[in-house]
């Protein structure tokens, strides 16, 4: 800091070259800012930080961190007063700068500061801060560049920044395809093959957040064991399998029309294999002793339990499994993980009772482990019950705040098209008629193609959804495949597709007894069992020789 003078290539000062590097290097300057005052006050110096800060806050109001050190010096030097003054000077500048979303470390600055932890000079925050920087600060004297130590712990540092929130998932996610191309330029196979499996982050939605990363990443796997060769390493093998199976959520089969049977199966077997991959993954961590291997194993299993509609009861199971396995080995985020997957499972069996006392676990262990982004899928399980406790009109502001305040939670896969979804359940549930003017203001994101012909057949375009239903591709093999399915038997049976109406029934027959969409902890379309009575009834109208069964499906 001492050796900065002026502006970065002031010489320069029109020159688009010079542009990036710029930005770059005042960035580095703003960040030494930061981590000196963070030594100071590791070291409790806090009185000498707080001119220097105010200065930094002053020149860069939108750093979070900056009014983060800030705060905690002028509460530790004893000025409480003057902290809690600019607590809401931070709160203003913020909410300027990225919106009512943002100041999640400032909430818990706040949250000390009010609590009166933050007084000492000792505090337990600072001097963890402190041996951090100064670990950090020895690991990159000590350890050689390049070296394949680097790369090791490169992978556990993504994988605990994953679960640490929004910003850290995003990071985490854009910086892990990096570090497996790094590992597999090495030339040491089983060194590739620990770094892409080792990033056993829990997952527990079956969109993935960037489809273009995951299948770069399913693609790795396969070369890396095939560099291994069979008489690779057991556990390495089931790790390589797992991240095929958890990588493949949703399958290739959904890009087929639904009544080209000849054309969803040219895809099967790219289904097939990555349902394989989870079984074998499964089968193998029996014979090891490391219990991190299976709990990834069952992981990729959820991912691929989804073959058929119906499946609530598997996942609760595998999810009971997951649960009982992590609190044997003492694996929290995996216990947090077999916890979702009940919670999802058990809502779409329609035991709240139980998925109850999930929730309220899962909310504990998040907050004891801090892992805030599990707290996101209780909050809507939580509007998904009031909905069928108390109905639309009761869970309506609950999903609209939500909607607000998970848009950037760094999970797209989760949160793309979620607004298309939570409008439709007044429909599916029979409380209203579907709206196109409402719609067309809303991403439908993902789900587009199974929402536009319900829309068409609604403002009376009935020839244009017929045809748009012919091309339709069938739902994923996912979360929510039962209540697509559901919205395509009602727009089938708006326009008298009975194709695709016999198709759907049988989907959902093995459904039965579920609710629609209820797995997914977000949203319900109301039992599967009333949307099959409607789907008999379509079909009985307009065949009088049938009698509750669908045999000629797509």
């Amino acid at each position: 800091l001492a050796q900065w003078r002026g502006p970065v290539l002031a010489d320069f000062p029109a020159a688009a070259w010079a542009a990036a590097e710029r930005a770059r290097l005042e960035a580095l300057r703003l960040d030494a800012v930061e981590r000196r005052a963070d030594a100071l006050l590791a070291t409790g110096a806090a009185r000498s930080a707080v001119v220097d800060l105010r200065a930094h806050v002053a020149a860069h109001p939108g750093r979070e961190d900056g009014w983060v050190l800030l705060v905690t010096a002028l509460d530790r030097s004893g000025r409480h007063g003057e902290a809690l003054e600019t607590l809401a000077h931070a709160r203003q500048a913020l909410a300027g700068a990225y919106g009512p979303d943002a100041g999640a470390a400032l909430a818990r600055t706040e949250a000390r500061v009010l609590g009166g932890a933050t007084g000492s000079a000792t505090e337990p925050t600072g001097a963890a801060d402190g041996v951090w920087n100064r670990t950090a600060a020895a690991w990159d004297r000590s350890v050689p560049a390049r070296s394949r130590a680097r790369l090791h712990a490169t992978a556990g540092l993504l994988r605990d920044l994953a679960v640490t929130g929004a910003a850290g998932l995003r990071e985490a996610r854009e910086h892990r395809r990096e570090l497996v191309a790094a590992a597999e330029t090495t030339g040491d196979p089983e060194l590739a093959a620990r770094i892409i499996g080792s990033y056993d982050v829990p997952a527990v939605w079956t969109r993935a957040d960037d489809p273009a990363g995951a299948g770069d990443l399913v693609r790795t796997p396969p070369r890396a064991a095939a560099r291994l060769g069979p008489g690779g390493p057991p556990a390495l093998r089931a790790r390589l399998l797992s991240v095929v199976a958890v990588e493949s959520r949703g399958d290739a089969a959904a890009d087929a029309p639904l009544p080209r049977a000849a054309a969803a199966a040219a895809t099967e077997p790219w289904r097939l294999r990555a349902e394989r991959a989870a079984e074998e993954a499964v089968r193998l961590p029996h014979r090891l002793g490391d219990p991190a291997v299976p709990v990834r194993a069952l992981n990729g299993a959820f991912m691929q339990s989804f073959a058929t509609c119906g499946s609530a009861a598997r996942r609760d199971a595998l999810g009971a499994e997951l649960t009982r396995l992590a609190v044997d080995h003492h694996l929290p985020g995996h216990e947090v993980l077999g916890r979702l997957v009940r919670l999802q499972a058990l809502a779409g069996l329609g035991d709240l009772a139980a998925a109850d006392a999930e929730a309220e676990e899962i909310d504990r262990l998040a907050h004891r482990d801090e892992r805030p982004l599990a707290a996101v899928f209780t909050s809507w399980y939580r509007a998904l019950r009031t909905c069928e406790t108390d109905g639309w009109t009761a869970a309506r502001p609950r999903y609209a705040q939500l909607l607000a305040e998970t848009a950037g939670h760094g999970m797209p896969g989760l949160t793309r098209g979620m607004a298309v979804l939570v409008a439709l359940v007044p429909v599916m549930r029979g409380d209203a008629a579907p709206d196109p003017d409402d719609f067309a203001r809303l991403d439908a994101g993902p789900y587009r193609p199974w929402l536009d012909p319900l829309l068409l057949a609604a403002s009376g375009a009935t020839e244009r959804a017929r045809q748009a239903l012919t091309t339709v591709p069938r739902p994923p093999h996912d979360l929510l495949q039962e209540a697509l399915w559901c919205v395509l038997a009602r727009t089938a049976a708006a326009v008298g597709h009975q194709e695709v109406l016999c198709r759907a029934r049988d989907e959902l027959a093995a459904a039965d007894g579920e609710s629609a969409g209820g797995g997914s902890g977000l949203v319900s379309f109301g039992p599967v069992a009333r949307h099959l009575r409607a789907a008999d009834a379509a079909l009985g109208a307009r065949d009088p020789s049938f009698r509750g069964s669908a045999d000629g499906g797509a």
